[in-house]
Formats: C-alpha cells, sequence, structure tokens
C-alpha cells in the first residue's frame, strides 16, 4: 500500500506510520490466533460485621450486618439473598428483610433449627455485636415484578424476602395484599411493623385457631386476579402451586431443596477405589455424599449457589443446576445437590 507522507512534510514516508502499518498488518494477518482473553477475576467477597442481634420472636434471631469500615453496602432489590460465610467457614443463604434504601445496614432474620446442618444454631449461639463475616454480593432468584396487584403469601420464616415486597407494593401504591401464617403468634416476626404498612392489607392467620389454612383459603384472601408471590414450606409451596390457576403469575422460592418427583436410582462413588454408596431415587446426592464426608459444604440445596461443587472424572451426570455453564460442565463440573444420573449409572467424584 502506499503510505502517507511525513507527518511534518518532509518527503520521506513517516517512520512512526511505517511501523504501524506493519504492526497491524502483523495483527490482522490471516489465520493469526487472538490473545486469550484475560481469566475472570472472582468478586471479592464483602467483609462485614455484626452490628445488631436480637431475638425478634420465638427461635428467630434479627440480625443486622454493616461494613466494618463505613462503607455502604451493594444495592439490592426486594426478594435479593445474600451467601454468608460464617466464622465456622459454613455457608448460608439467607433473604434481606430491610429497606432497599438503605445502604448502611442488611437486614436479616433467621430462624433456629436444631438437628440442621448447624448454620442457624451458629448465628444464634456463635455471633454478637461485633462478631466478623464475610458475604457474597446480594443475588436475586425472587425478583418483584410489582404487578398492579399483588398477593403476597408467606409461611413462617418465609416473610422474609416479602417483607420489602410489601414496602415496595405500598411505595408505588399498588393493589397488595400480604398473608403471613404460622404456628402462632409468638413464633411469627414483624407482625407490627406490616401492620404498620397497612394493617387493612396485611392477613395473620396461625395454627392454634383452626389448623393450618389450606391454599384455597389463602388465595381466596386477594384480588381474583392477582400475582402470586410464595414462600414457605415445601409443602404449602405444592398446595398453592396446585391450587393457582394456570395462566395467573405465580412466583415462588423454596426454604430449601425442591421435591424429586421423576428421579432413578444411581451410585456416587469417591475416586477410583474409594467408597461407593447408592443415591435412591427420592434423594439428592448430596445428601448422600454427606454421610460419606460430612465436612462437604454446601448452602442453598436448589442449585444456583455453587457451594457443593464437586469434580466427575468419570460417568455421565444429567445436570439440573442453573449455574454452571457449558464449559463448566464439560469440564465435569457437578452441583451433586440438584443434579442426578441416569438409572443405574455410576459417578465417579474426585474428592
Amino acid at each position: 500500500m502506499d503510505l502517507p507522507p511525513d507527518l511534518y512534510g518532509r518527503p520521506r514516508p513517516d517512520r512512526f506510520v511505517q511501523r504501524l502499518t506493519a504492526f497491524g498488518d502483523w495483527y490482522n494477518k490471516p489465520g493469526r490466533r487472538p490473545p486469550a482473553p484475560a481469566p475472570a477475576r472472582p468478586t471479592p467477597e464483602l467483609p462485614l460485621v455484626v452490628t445488631g442481634h436480637e431475638v425478634i420472636a420465638a427461635e428467630v434471631v434479627e440480625l443486622r450486618l454493616g461494613s466494618p469500615y463505613g462503607a455502604e453496602l451493594p444495592a439490592w432489590q426486594p426478594g435479593a439473598r445474600v451467601q454468608l460465610t460464617l466464622p465456622s467457614g459454613r455457608r448460608r443463604h439467607y433473604s434481606l428483610c430491610g429497606d432497599p434504601a438503605d445502604r448502611s445496614t442488611y437486614r436479616l432474620a433467621v430462624r433456629r433449627i436444631e438437628g440442621g446442618g448447624g448454620g442457624s444454631v451458629e448465628i444464634h449461639d456463635g455471633l454478637s455485636a461485633g462478631s466478623r463475616l464475610t458475604a457474597r454480593r446480594p443475588r436475586n432468584g425472587f425478583a418483584f415484578c410489582g404487578e398492579p396487584a399483588v398477593l403476597l403469601l408467606a409461611g413462617g420464616i418465609g416473610i422474609t424476602p416479602l417483607l420489602p415486597m410489601a414496602r415496595e407494593a405500598q411505595r408505588r401504591g399498588l393493589d397488595w395484599t400480604l398473608v403471613h401464617t404460622g404456628r402462632d403468634a409468638a413464633s411469627m416476626p414483624f407482625g407490627d411493623e406490616l401492620r404498620g404498612l397497612d394493617p387493612r392489607r396485611v392477613v395473620l392467620l396461625t395454627d392454634d385457631h383452626n389448623g393450618p389454612p389450606g391454599a384455597a383459603e389463602l388465595i381466596a384472601q386477594g384480588p381474583g386476579n392477582a400475582a402470586v408471590y410464595c414462600c414457605g414450606p415445601a409443602p404449602m409451596l405444592a398446595a398453592v402451586r396446585e391450587a393457582v390457576p394456570a395462566g395467573r403469575p405465580l412466583h415462588f422460592e423454596r426454604f430449601g431443596a425442591a421435591p424429586i418427583p421423576d428421579g432413578k436410582p444411581f451410585t456416587v462413588r469417591l475416586g477410583e477405589a474409594g467408597p461407593t454408596a447408592g443415591v435412591p431415587a427420592d434423594r439428592s446426592a448430596l445428601d448422600v455424599l454427606r454421610e460419606l464426608r460430612p465436612d462437604l459444604p454446601y448452602s442453598c440445596h436448589q442449585g444456583f449457589c455453587g457451594t457443593c461443587e464437586v469434580r466427575v472424572s468419570a460417568g455421565t451426570p444429567e445436570h439440573r443446576d442453573r449455574r454452571l455453564t457449558p464449559e463448566e460442565r464439560a469440564a465435569g463440573a457437578l452441583l451433586p445437590c440438584v443434579s442426578r444420573a441416569a438409572e443405574g449409572e455410576t459417578l465417579v467424584l474426585d474428592l
């Protein structure tokens, strides 16, 4: 190609332009492999300090967390969760139940579960004002869409993601109703706070009067066209999902693992020569693996946090998670909290 004259008007090609052109010809040469992109850096966890630790209902602790440096916390929207890494190293997900406009504090409410994985007991007994821990930035798999009419159904501690939704619906002037069910009034947090929003729109139902309410009774509390948001125990979710008419918007979040309606039995083995265990059709591989390795970390039980990730060295898995990329799956990653294998298959895991 003809080079432009010297940039300073001298009667010869400009040397800088010559070098630049040569570099461009080399860089754009057909068949040249482009430079590999730099690997993504993991987002660092947030350092947090406990600024409040208070019992607010029977077996329920309210936890308030702030930055130890006084910095603003990352923004979030109603329905969001944070994954906490507790001082013991346990990782657990909890819904944010404070005010998204308050960037100084994350507020959580945690019910004590004896005989569980130990996270709730550690929060109740092992944390106090001044305790340090870390968290991943908020993520939202239960987003509030702000339909004109909404019915919020909470079972027990399932009130935590729905409280900010009620506050947001009130702020927007939506037609909203919130129904909170529980064993008794003493076990149900935030009653006064909810009634303070609008007592006409809040319904509190307790089992100690007429027993647990049925799904039809719950749904009848709101407008017939309302979008339904539900968070609570598995039986409540199953009943509500069955009762909501087809075509009506339904959003829900589980406390833990979803039922396994179509599971087939398969086998897991720890290494080529390690112990082997059968995974029944109605149990997760994570549950079985934790019997072999009680220290195996876990958190959400729902296939989106990635805490329980293991590596498959042999066998063909059936991936059912919502987190791993095709490349990660091809490299052998597996989330045993939800993923399975075909009947009779053996998955060999590097643990």
